[in-house]
């Protein structure tokens, strides 16, 4: 039977040599500790492998043998590196037993290879990074292959796109798992950009910048803390002691995007973290997000999020109540 989101406690990276070391640090770096201000238990990680391995330049000594990945909750396959060779037979047979008992089986990148060599991938949406779609499509034919997403989630499978796709599907699974807050204060603290280059919907919206100090640093906060209120650039310059044009260049710099644009991105956030946190109706929440009317916010996050509020609010409380299920995406 599948485990339930209350019992997704412990992460096994699976892990042999020829392992890309980008997607196997960044797995570790987001499951490995607790974040400052997110309270605690965290993840228990255990790097497993068949011995000694190499990632990249790196030597990894790991916690377990490749025959511990049944005990997991959730099993990640970093990116396979020399996607012309088939991955070890241990590897396949030891992600597939994982899956047999229960586990979430996540690959970054590459590591799609594996779980199609696995067979648990066949039937399924899945993607991979987008040099290697056409290969993964060829070598199974049998997975509906999607060059056009950071991350597809099945539910107990979930693959990504490549690199910087990786840390969004980690970040996805600590939003389904403890929801939005704890996944921003994850992307803080690693200092994620506010925007995905594509411009399309994102589950995953912009964390707060990480501005402990500069002409934002004051700025920020306190603009948060008024988010219900209509706020303007002119309100925004005005409290930072500088022109509009000023804090223009100032906010490009630090979040890539304009005061408003980036006040809207705020917005939502909060509004997603409502939708999934209280039972309040799409009007309060538009009220408390300073989105004035359900019909502007339903308009606003349809846009940004690729669904509108009430669908977001029963995806994420069904997740929360009865485990992982369903076949969410994410565009590039």
């Amino acid at each position: 039977m599948p485990r339930t989101l209350p019992d997704v406690k412990t992460v096994a990276l699976a892990v042999t040599d020829g392992m890309l070391h980008f997607e196997l640090a960044l797995a570790y770096e987001v499951f490995g500790s607790l974040p400052d201000g997110v309270a605690g238990p965290w993840y228990r990680l255990v790097v497993c492998a068949p011995g000694p391995v190499r990632a990249g330049r790196f030597l990894l000594e790991p916690d377990r043998g490749l025959d511990w990945l049944p005990r997991a909750d959730t099993v990640i396959v970093p990116g396979w590196a020399d996607i012309d060779e088939p991955p070890p037979a241990d590897l396949v047979d030891a992600v597939r037993a994982a899956h047999g008992a229960g586990a979430r089986l996540v690959s970054l990148c590459t590591g799609a290879f594996v779980l199609a060599s696995a067979g648990l991938l066949d039937g399924l949406r899945a993607t991979t990074h987008w040099a290697h779609t056409g290969a993964l499509a060829d070598r199974h034919p049998k997975v509906e292959v999607d060059p056009d997403v950071l991350y597809v989630d099945n539910g107990r499978v979930l693959t990504s796109a490549g690199k910087a796709a990786a840390m969004d599907l980690c970040l996805h699974l600590i939003r389904v798992d403890r929801g939005s807050a704890t996944a921003n204060a994850v992307a803080r603290r690693l200092v994620m950009p506010p925007h995905r280059d594509g411009g399309q919907a994102q589950f995953v919206t912009a964390p707060v910048p990480a501005t402990d100090h500069g002409p934002l640093a004051e700025l920020i906060p306190w603009v948060l803390a008024r988010l219900d209120r209509p706020l303007t650039v002119e309100d925004l310059a005005r409290r930072a002691g500088m022109s509009s044009r000023h804090l223009g260049r100032h906010f490009k710099a630090a979040t890539g995007t304009t005061p408003l644009q980036w006040l809207l991105v705020q917005r939502i956030r909060r509004a997603q973290e409502l939708l999934e946190a209280t039972d309040d109706s799409v009007d309060a929440v538009a009220a408390a997000t300073g989105m004035g009317t359900a019909t502007t916010l339903r308009r606003h996050f349809n846009r940004a999020v690729g669904l509108p509020p009430h669908a977001y609010r029963r995806t994420f409380r069904a997740r929360g109540r009865s485990g992982l299920d369903g076949g969410e995406q994410r565009s590039l």
